[in-house]
């Protein structure tokens, strides 16, 4: 029996889309071409109005009570619309089905998926095999959570499907299917949004749901909470992580490891090797993307030449642990896109002991804070904490770490320039949401870098 998402269905049906943002206007878009019907609405009264959302599609700004489901036989929700919203859980209660923009998309792509979630990692991760695949002659989509909703995928002629999905996406699923889903691993974030730690996880594991014996779960062997959820898996199950596996997980021959400055795929009796002397990508947390995005890439037999070539000249991404200026001995680095603790954990990782003036704060997003008390007090000389966080942090970080607080993020920034010294990394991972004073995490890191443009080039930075 077709569900409510099967295109076949779609003719006719009244949709109500919630978030005019940029996944709500492709939804709008692909449902209108299929003949339904389309409501959109954002509680936002100066929502910005979306561009070709399709003929016929009512546009609500200001309203997203109850009321909106009038007629409704279907409700897509955009990602950052949490599942306990009153709108929400009065469609529940009146037996409306909500699906995630993932389900309808999924339900419309012919190409097979390869889905990737986890709490850190997940865009290196999708673009490094997206990469892999493309460079293979393999017509190639990659997008989701990345930036290109994937609903741009749907009814497109691609070979497969690259997708990042947050847990937010996954609220929401009943027939998600995968070819191959990767959980990198999960570590306290969005923990305003869940109940606890294990909802968390739970969340992130319906990527996994609907999978059976012909397709493939890889897992990070490394990572506690993510093997949590290996016994339930039906997929055939490959792992990663730092050493190489005395028993690896449900038997498998198929595991990645490294192996001193290389990164070792064993494929039962057949073992590849890929150098990483040529790599810009540095960091254990690299390592893991690097193995994760082999392994997925391997399940398509994209061959070794081919993975090798990638693992030489990616670059990384923007706003990831990129380095915007070097001036007079000092780095500064934009890890913007770090916004939870766990993030923060792994950029600080691949430092010099105590060379670090680290820039961090935003909005916080729930979690144990004082996990990184060890590695703080170790790695960084002095932490400038801004924005609205910035008393959590305080109590959090306290007495480990030598502290300075602005209400401003500018502030912030400029203080860290000004205490800056020869062989130091001014480094911007905040840890932190940016919506307090910033539209996104881009947006954060543009600011950085351009406060760090504005050092006149003459400046002398202390020895």
């Amino acid at each position: 029996m077709p569900g409510p998402c099967d295109p076949a269905t779609l003719p006719g049906r009244r949709v109500l889309v919630v978030g005019l943002g940029r996944t709500g206007a492709s939804l709008a878009h692909y449902l209108t071409s299929r003949r339904a019907r389309v409501r959109m609405c954002d509680r936002r009264p100066d929502a910005p109005l979306p561009g070709d959302v399709g003929a016929g599609t009512e546009i609500v700004r200001g309203a997203d009570g109850p009321e909106q489901l009038d007629g409704i036989e279907l409700v897509i929700p955009s990602p950052g619309v949490p599942a306990d919203a009153p709108l929400l859980r009065a469609a529940v209660q009146r037996g409306i089905p909500v699906r995630s923009e993932i389900e309808l998309a999924a339900a419309a792509i012919r190409a097979p998926l390869i889905a990737i979630t986890g709490t850190n990692g997940k865009s290196t991760t999708t673009t490094l095999i997206g990469e892999m695949l493309q460079r293979s002659g393999r017509r190639t989509f990659t997008g989701g959570n990345l930036g290109t909703p994937l609903i741009d995928a749907a009814d497109g002629d691609d070979d497969v499907v690259v997708a990042e999905i947050s847990s937010f996406q996954l609220e929401w699923v009943e027939s998600f299917h995968p070819r191959v889903g990767l959980l990198l691993n999960v570590t306290d974030d969005h923990l305003d949004r869940y109940r606890d730690f294990a909802h968390y996880r739970d969340t992130k594991a319906r990527l996994f749901a609907r999978q059976g014996a012909g397709d493939v779960a890889i897992l990070n062997r490394d990572d506690d909470a993510v093997l949590a959820v290996a016994p339930a898996l039906r997929a055939q199950v490959r792992t990663f992580g730092s050493a190489r596996p005395v028993r690896d997980v449900a038997g498998s021959a198929t595991y990645a490891c490294v192996d001193g400055d290389a990164l070792v795929l064993h494929e039962g009796e057949r073992e590849l090797r890929f150098p990483l002397a040529r790599t810009a990508l540095h960091g254990q947390h690299n390592r893991e993307n690097l193995m994760a995005a082999l392994l997925a890439a391997r399940a398509f037999d994209v061959e070794p030449v081919v993975l090798q070539d990638v693992i030489d000249s990616f670059r990384g991404l923007r706003h990831r642990l990129e380095t915007v200026r070097q001036h007079h001995g000092v780095a500064y680095v934009d890890d913007s896109k770090g916004t939870n603790v766990g993030a923060l954990l792994k950029s600080l990782e691949g430092y010099r002991d105590g060379n670090v003036v680290l820039i961090a704060g935003g909005l916080a997003k729930g979690g144990d804070y004082t996990v990184a008390r060890p590695l703080l007090a170790r790695k960084v000389r002095r932490a400038v904490l801004y924005g609205t966080a910035r008393e959590f942090l305080a109590d959090s970080w306290g007495g480990a770490v030598d502290l300075e607080s602005h209400e401003r993020f500018a502030d912030a920034v400029r203080a860290a320039i000004a205490c800056a010294r020869a062989g130091d990394v001014v480094l911007l991972s905040p840890a932190c949401a940016s919506m307090d004073q910033f539209k996104d995490y881009a947006a954060r890191g543009d600011a950085f870098a351009a406060l760090v443009q504005e050092i006149p080039s003459d400046d002398v930075v202390r020895g």
